[in-house]
């Protein structure tokens, strides 16, 4: 068997996008496009992949890492000028080699495998990727001769009227013999509309000397992203295919045109999402949940039987049949604990509440040990941030804490303990005991006359 390479074109500038972040970096369903790119090809199991860099290339390595490597086209003088720059790497490997651009989320690996098939198959110097379009205005026209073999293609700039009305295209991605590659590319020159060196010339150099060139035929839509709108059409087409598979599944979606969930994310059967819902990626949530209209989860672990009701979950974990919410808001490092409860307008940060534990409304609880089956009261405030540093609060299984209760950290509430309403604990409390810290309330009669005749 051959080595396999890819070579993924990453270098343009993308000026269309009006944007400062670099191009291929822009997310498609919570991934950039150039990682969605490089993750495919990881499943093909290629030797080596080679990224051509150019504009913001420190950020593009920062994103994906040292599992490729990177060469710089310095000047984009087109996408075989791109290709030439990885000549030092590969030119003299036997093998197959992929090229693609980096820009393109929707192509996914299967149909990069059966690329790679279709090209090893038939024996062919170069294959490309194509596919039949009812309107194909702006894409490159793949002309064939009368036999019907791939002879050249021609980019939508460089067609005459007869060629503008081939509905067969180009998708820009390509499958050649490496040292064939290489060697075709010496022959490319810069005499078009554009004034660039086109990888599509490689195409006509290899038929005229006589090499075969195939075409492998998509369904698939695949579209190159150059501007904000191409951007939203291809996350439009990306999301309708993640929510496709979590449907067929066995996850029940109630609104699919209203439901947002990103890559690489697990949901368990018969879990149901209702609409406005968003789960961003890294997420894994169990079966037999509710996830409830207009949460939003980003890498979170949910258990089992997990309902969660217009709330915002980030970076944690919520263990089976418990509840979140409405109006909840879980911050980074919280674990909620199995069975337990968080209501309504409670906050919690970095804070793990135990098993069976409640807090049902209007409470803080940051940087805090909450034991199992614990009531924290309304408006318990976990006090622990003195303007320099953050403390933590403990609180043991058993434990009663009243409503409108500070907790000053660092302190430890015993187990089994209970905090009368309205008291602010700056003390340790023992195991069992009833904390009151609180003023004596004072009645002055006949008082509330004066104060309405002021």
């Amino acid at each position: 068997m051959s080595d396999k390479f890819a070579v993924v074109l990453a270098a343009g500038q993308g000026t269309r996008m009006k944007s400062k972040l670099y191009k291929v970096l822009h997310p498609v369903c919570g991934k950039p496009m150039v990682q969605h790119v490089v993750d495919n090809l990881q499943e093909l199991n290629v030797n080596r992949i080679v990224v051509v860099v150019g504009h913001g290339a420190e950020k593009v390595q920062e994103q994906l890492g040292t599992h490729v490597e990177y060469v710089m086209q310095e000047q984009q003088l087109g996408t075989a000028h791109a290709v030439t720059q990885v000549a030092p790497l590969l030119e003299d490997a036997p093998g197959t080699t992929l090229v693609l651009s980096g820009d393109e989320p929707l192509i996914s690996a299967d149909t990069l495998a059966k690329l790679t098939a279709d090209h090893e198959a038939s024996g062919a110097a170069g294959t490309i990727l194509t596919r039949v379009m009812d309107n194909p205005t702006g894409y490159g026209r793949i002309i064939r001769n009368a036999q019907g073999q791939v002879e050249r293609i021609v980019e939508q700039k460089d067609a005459n009227e007869e060629e503008q009305r081939v509905q067969e295209i180009n998708t820009g991605t390509y499958c050649f013999d490496n040292q064939k590659l290489f060697a075709a590319l010496k022959k490319v020159d810069n005499k078009n509309a554009q004034g660039e060196f086109y990888l599509t010339d490689v195409i006509e150099i290899l038929q005229k000397d006589g090499q075969s060139i195939e075409a492998s035929v998509t369904d698939e839509v695949t579209i190159g992203v150059n501007d904000r709108v191409a951007l939203a059409k291809a996350e439009s087409m990306m999301r309708s295919r993640i929510l496709e598979a979590h449907m067929r599944a066995g996850v029940t979606i109630i609104d699919p045109q209203n439901t947002y969930i990103e890559t690489n994310v697990v949901i368990g059967r018969d879990t149901v999402i209702y609409p406005g819902a968003l789960i961003g990626a890294g997420t894994v949530i169990g079966e037999d949940c509710i996830i409830g209209p207009n949460s939003q989860l980003t890498n979170c672990e949910v258990g089992d039987r997990v309902h969660i009701k217009q709330s915002v979950l980030m970076d944690s974990r919520v263990d089976s049949d418990a509840t979140v919410g409405p109006f909840a808001y879980v911050r980074p490092n919280s674990h909620v604990g199995e069975g337990a409860k968080v209501g309504d307008f409670v906050e919690l940060k970095n804070t793990t509440l135990g098993k069976g534990s409640k807090v049902s409304h209007l409470t803080y609880l940051g940087d805090a040990e909450i034991g199992a089956d614990v009531n924290v009261g309304c408006g318990t405030v976990t006090v622990n941030y003195d303007g320099v540093k953050k403390y933590k609060t403990v609180v043991g299984d058993g434990s009663f804490v009243g409503c409108n209760t500070n907790l000053i950290a660092p302190v430890t509430v015993g187990e089994g303990a209970y905090i009368a309403a309205g008291s602010t604990i700056n003390q340790d409390v023992p195991d069992g005991a009833l904390a009151i810290a609180r003023t004596r309330q004072t009645n002055k009669e006949n008082y509330a006359s004066k104060i309405i005749k002021k």
